[in-house]
């Protein structure tokens, strides 16, 4: 794929999948054998786990917006510079939702293959939901 491409296809995932929590973007976009690492720790293999762990931010993290500062893309591989925010509204590691707003900044590592991402390594800087909720990271 172009590298013109693949960054269309991780914008693709933080405006479509993630910000207008549309999942049916991800059969679009994600290769089935996907690894998945996601900012709040959960690593993943498979469409379906990553399914999971989408579903259980949407539930913790409703209004859940990344907002991408830069994409860079070379050979395979995307990486993005982003901030997330959110309003903590559902239990988040047994910590009941506060209704706290937070946002922190983060980058994403990402490789592609013609069926779509491949691998996906994302990282945010979340002591500052852990500061917002009043929490103790586990």
């Amino acid at each position: 794929m172009p590298r013109d491409d693949n960054a269309s296809v991780v914008r693709r995932f933080y405006e479509e999948l993630w910000n207008d929590w549309d999942l049916a973007v991800a059969d679009e976009i994600l290769a089935p054998d996907l690894n998945f690492r996601g900012t709040l720790g959960a690593a993943s293999s498979g469409v379906e786990a990553f399914r999971e762990y989408f579903e259980f931010a949407r539930r913790a993290f409703p209004h859940l917006h990344a907002e991408i500062h830069e994409l860079i893309a070379a050979d395979d591989a995307v990486v993005a510079r982003l901030t997330w925010s959110a309003t903590h509204a559902g239990e988040t590691f047994g910590i009941p939702a506060t209704g706290r707003r937070w946002s922190y900044v983060g980058a994403g590592v990402f490789h592609l293959d013609s069926g779509g991402i491949t691998d996906a390594w994302v990282v945010g800087d979340t002591q500052e939901f852990w500061r917002a909720t009043g929490a103790t990271p586990p």
